[in-house]
């Protein structure tokens, strides 16, 4: 594995664009807790949070829902990163029970969606009652899995841009910045 150029790491948040600051990810995260408790708070929801990207997300956004639920996480991507298909390569498969189950996945960005697409299917076919999606970010443009997909809950809406932080990473780094940037001259 090549070394990591941490100049070149640096430099690329140094020169970013920051196009959500802190204070506009704490409000929308507050809307998000909103919207997902008035929708869930009387369904016993099992979250799972998608690793890596939902955890930032999920560690911010768990406090602000007030009512009882159970969480897990589950690591997935798609075989070959396929642009077709729904066949996941499963890290961590959910253990739980998911029969009858109202289900939050919790992402960082809806890009274009293939493998939440597929980790929602994945879920609906082992029997979950429900299956609502949650992501910070939707990030604007045609190229979606599906025409018109967006989450079931949506922090933001963002330009078709490169963008890190909030749990979106550049070259492995950055998820843990606490806006959302975009790379410069992407």
């Amino acid at each position: 594995m090549p070394a990591v150029d941490l100049k070149e790491i640096e430099r690329a948040m140094a020169e970013a664009d920051c196009l959500v600051p802190d204070e506009g990810v704490e409000a929308a995260l507050d809307r998000l807790a909103q919207d997902i408790t008035a929708r869930l708070r009387h369904t016993n929801p099992i979250v799972f949070c998608v690793m890596n990207g939902g955890l930032i997300l999920a560690g911010r956004l768990l406090p602000r829902l007030p009512f009882p639920l159970e969480v897990s996480y589950l690591h997935a991507s798609r075989y070959g990163h396929a642009l077709q298909g729904n066949l996941l390569d499963w890290r961590v498969r959910p253990t739980q029970d998911l029969r009858g189950r109202t289900i939050l996945v919790l992402d960082d960005i809806l890009d274009e969606g293939h493998t939440l697409s597929a980790i929602l299917e994945f879920l609906k076919a082992e029997g979950a009652g429900q299956v609502f999606s949650a992501v910070l970010v939707h990030k604007l443009h045609d190229r979606k899995a599906h025409p018109g997909m967006r989450a079931d809950f949506t922090g933001l809406d963002v330009a078709d841009r490169f963008l890190f932080g909030c749990g979106m990473d550049y070259k492995g780094y950055w998820r843990n910045a606490p806006g959302i940037y975009a790379l410069k001259g992407h």
